[in-house]
């Protein structure tokens, strides 16, 4: 009996067991299998994600480095590179598990209440490695799915809001966060993480006031201390830069005084220390309580950022010499904190550019920068072609030295010129102990009127050219080792000359280099002799009112072309109107002004209203005719201005087809006709030009002279037509009897008369591109130039390309037309105008190659790529009025003769275009 009994319960026992295991495996819609699946879904899965993803964020939060230079990102957000690295490690298996069980719930707890949890757990998850388009996707289904549920709702829209801000895609997530917000209206708790979202998006929107308020917002709401902490921070940042110390000072204070991570409380304590002497309107001597830190020994791990703080605060005070010192100190007692090293390097740099002018030292410590500096650094764009670019900037500021050491020489006495330019060029240069700065006796001299502005108040370094020992040294070596021993005279470069060259060109004009030519055209027999550089400044000094106009105008340039680059290459729209500023207190009537003002006009929109308001009026008051004022008062007129451009293109083509027929009346009255519709039209002065030339086919020489003196007076400014026009102008003086006696001015045999050929149609010839004959050619000087960047190695990840970044020989200057269907017999007239003009003596030729859907117009030689650099430079800006093509058909490179020889078809000239990209800054 009883072991029947027993056997009766074990068999009891076994079917409650089924039963049990039954009712924990299937999915039934019961109270008490919802009862079971909410308990085993809240405690089994829930609770440990949520441990999980506590984990993952303590672990985040120690791996976290801020940087405290620019304004904390609301939340510790993992960069993409962070998680590639951490694919295999802890963090992420603890995101794959809280992954797992989110599913677990979804799959096997259907008839439980956290099902929109799983989903914020699989979105929350998704988002900490990265996967933010998937993240956003499951915070979009949770918001639509539970939107009668308030709070879900909210933390859903707000989540979504920021995997949008981690894609970039700040016009919806502001729409997201818009939405978001009227919901937090109604709920009115738990809105604190909202809040605080809202305030991130206005800091990316620069909204900075806005952005204040959602921060003292969410501060009150929060319960969790440490992100009260770091939003207190952010708060007390955004209340320094707009100004509002007091409030900023009282949040730094309660950071300090709170229990921060200890790098936040450093921070927050020197920037109360900067902010103390503000308030207090007391002259404290910050210098010493930053340096006081350093007494601290929980602050020795922080040397290198105290010793930076204090250079931060030399370098506003104006002494440079002494910041420079203390960046120093911080760079050699940076051992652990490359972003910090890098910022000291990046004042120090800037110091030596701006402020020292020792522009070889600011290149070093640029590239320094660059080297340690993380590329998801704010401004690591910015920083990488200042250094890349910097020799395109060292240029125009060395020309403004060199010209305004002039003008202060020309200014003195007669006799007393000549002892200050040999003392100038005789290299006696001392040394201070001031971080590398030259000093130079006469500079220093508070008699020697020195008009430069370059030279800081603080510094005793000298911008004048010739002063800089180092500078004349390298210079004179780099000359010899790359030309060897040149006399000083016209097409210098060539070492073999023809024997049309040994004598004086009839056309030969004054060269377009930044350096000052002898006015008397002598040449001594050698570039290194003293002497020989003594007579040669003195010949150029801008001693009458037309050579000081000239200097001028060579000043205004160089700064017009440093603010332009900085605005519109480095996109540094603060240091540009500083440039411009600058300019208008040196120059305040230039031949820039109009683009200047509307330069203001833009760059401080949205940053100061009453500037920018203030530059539109000019515009609009000095300059009611300009394109500027029109485009101000009709967004819309650029378009239509393209449109007539085209317009302009196709009937210029037309006037030169019929000047290539012969039918020279009807091309003066084409050209009248032109010039009457499109008065203001950049080809005015070609349209002239053309006019000129068809007289002169049909007309004697006085009719000509008249045409030419014309354009000289119409278009003094241009960069095209009017230096060939001055040429032509002293040919025609130096055989002015000759040309008398001619029954028309230009005669076809005449081998001095411009000869303008249409395209010729080229022969093939075996694997290499095939030229038509040559064409005459002109230059001119840059607007905005982008000069073509040093080799940088190429990505090793990417397949071998068949172009080379080797040295060559020889370089060309290439503009790609994408239309083989082009005449391009106007163009090429064009540039050579351009070549003719700005470069008589270099011989420049320009050729032409026909592919199947390709164009491509060559100027061929540069002996290096420095010297095609500079012809890229000079012509930039001038190619939209020398091709009469549209501006989206062609594209103008620098290009190797060995490369060039690969570009065979369209394909090739895309992959070297991506080849230039990777191995050309």
């Amino acid at each position: 009996m009883k072991n029947y009994a027993s056997r009766n319960l074990n068999t009891l026992l076994f079917i409650f067991s089924l039963l049990f295991i039954y009712g924990c495996v299937a999915n039934k819609d019961t109270a008490v299998d919802r009862r079971f699946q909410n308990l085993t879904a809240r405690y089994n899965y829930i609770y440990n994600s949520n441990v999980l993803l506590t984990e993952y964020n303590e672990s985040l939060l120690q791996s976290y480095t801020d940087n405290y230079e620019k304004i904390l990102p609301v939340y510790l957000d993992p960069e993409p590179q962070v998680n590639l690295v951490l694919t295999a490690g802890v963090a992420n298996k603890q995101l794959d598990e809280v992954i797992t069980k989110s599913q677990t719930i979804i799959n096997e707890k259907s008839f439980s209440n956290y099902i929109d949890d799983a989903y914020m757990l699989l979105g929350k998850a998704n988002y900490l490695k990265g996967n933010y388009f998937i993240a956003a996707e499951y915070f979009d289904y949770t918001a639509k799915t539970y939107s009668s549920d308030l709070k879900t709702f909210i933390m859903a829209m707000n989540w979504k809001a920021r995997s949008q801000m981690q894609l970039n895609n700040m016009v919806l997530a502001d729409k997201i966060i818009d939405t978001m917000l009227r919901a937090c209206d109604e709920l009115k708790k738990d809105i604190a993480e909202p809040l605080a979202t809202a305030a991130q998006m206005r800091i990316y929107q620069k909204r900075n006031k806005e952005a204040i308020l959602f921060l003292e917002s969410a501060i009150e709401r929060a319960e969790e201390k440490q992100l009260r902490i770091r939003w207190r921070f952010i708060l007390a940042q955004l209340q320094e830069k707009e100004k509002n110390i007091t409030d900023a000072y009282a949040n730094f204070t309660k950071v300090e005084k709170s229990n921060a991570p200890f790098e936040m409380y450093f921070h927050a304590n020197l920037n109360r220390i900067k902010l103390k002497a503000l308030l207090s309107g007391e002259k404290l001597n910050k210098e010493q309580q930053l340096l006081a830190l350093l007494k601290d020994d929980k602050n020795t791990d922080y040397t290198d950022q105290i010793y930076y703080q204090v250079g931060e605060l030399l370098s506003a005070e104006g002494n440079f010499v002494k910041a420079a010192e203390y960046y120093n100190k911080s760079v050699q007692t940076s051992t652990r904190n490359q972003n910090q090293k890098a910022l000291s390097y990046l004042r120090i740099a800037d110091l030596n550019f701006k402020e020292f002018n020792d522009y070889i030292k600011a290149k070093r410590y640029y590239d320094s920068t660059v080297m340690i500096l993380p590329k998801n650094f704010p401004d690591y764009d910015a920083i990488v072609k200042k250094a890349n670019n910097l020799q395109y900037l060292t240029d125009r500021y060395t020309l403004i030295a060199k010209e305004d050491t002039a003008q202060a020489i020309a200014k003195l006495p007669a006799g007393e010129r000549e002892a200050k330019v040999k003392a100038y060029l005789t290299p006696k240069v001392e040394v201070a102990n001031t971080g590398g700065v030259i000093n130079n006796q006469f500079l220093n001299d508070p008699d020697f009127p020195n008009q430069s502005l370059n030279t800081p108040k603080t510094a005793a370094g000298s911008t004048f050219y010739f002063s800089n020992n180092a500078a004349i040294s390298a210079g004179f070596g780099d000359f010899k080792k790359r030309w060897g021993n040149r006399q000083l005279e016209d097409n210098w470069r060539q070492s073999v000359r023809s024997s049309a060259q040994e004598t004086n060109s009839v056309l030969a004009g004054g060269n377009v280099a930044t350096g000052i030519t002898p006015a008397n055209g002598t040449n001594n027999p050698t570039a290194t002799d003293q002497t020989s550089l003594e007579k040669q400044f003195l010949d150029g000094l801008p001693t009458t009112p037309e050579l000081l106009a000239s200097s001028n105008q060579k000043i205004i340039d160089a700064y017009f072309e440093i603010a332009s680059f900085y605005q519109q290459e480095l996109g540094d729209k603060a240091e540009a109107n500083k440039i411009y500023l600058e300019l208008l207190k040196r120059y305040p009537e230039n031949n820039h002004l109009v683009a200047m003002y509307y330069s203001l006009y833009l760059n401080y929109k949205g940053v100061d209203e009453a500037k920018s308001e203030e530059y539109k009026q000019l515009v609009l008051k000095k300059f009611p005719e300009s394109n500027f004022a029109k485009t101000i008062l009709d967004p819309s007129y650029s378009a239509k201005q393209s449109q007539l451009e085209n317009i302009a293109i196709n009937n210029y083509n037309t006037a030169f087809d019929t000047y290539a027929k012969k039918d020279y009346p009807n091309v003066v009255k084409q050209v009248n006709d032109n010039i009457s519709a499109f008065p203001e039209n950049d080809f005015a002065p070609q349209y002239a030009y053309l006019k000129a030339i068809a007289i002169g086919r049909t007309a004697k020489v006085d009719s000509l002279l008249t045409q030419f003196n014309l354009i000289t007076t119409l278009y003094p400014n241009d960069k095209i037509i009017t230096p060939l026009v001055r040429d032509h102008l002293k040919y025609i003086e130096a055989n002015l009897e000759e040309f008398k006696q001619r029954p028309v001015a230009l005669i076809d045999f005449d081998p001095n008369a411009p000869r303008f050929v249409s395209q010729a149609n080229p022969a093939p010839v075996e694997n290499k591109p095939l030229v038509t004959e040559n064409a005459t050619v002109k230059t001119a000087e840059p607007k905005v130039a982008k000069p073509v960047e040093e080799v940088k190695p190429a990505d090793v990840n990417k397949p071998a390309s068949i172009f080379s970044a080797a040295k060559s020989e020889e370089y060309y200057y290439v503009i790609d037309v994408a239309d083989a269907t082009l005449t391009l017999s106007s163009s090429r007239f064009g540039l050579g105008q351009f070549n003719r003009g700005n470069y008589p003596d270099n011989d420049l030729v320009h050729k032409l190659v026909e592919l199947d859907n390709d164009q491509l117009i060559y100027v061929t030689s540069f002996i290096d790529l420095e010297d095609a650099k500079l012809y890229e430079s000079s012509i930039v800006g001038q190619l939209k009025n020398i091709m009469k093509v549209p501006a989206n058909l062609y594209k103008g490179f620098i290009i190797s003769k060995e490369n060039f020889e690969k570009l065979t078809d369209r394909q090739r000239i895309n992959e070297y275009l991506e080849f230039l990209k990777d191995n050309y800054k």
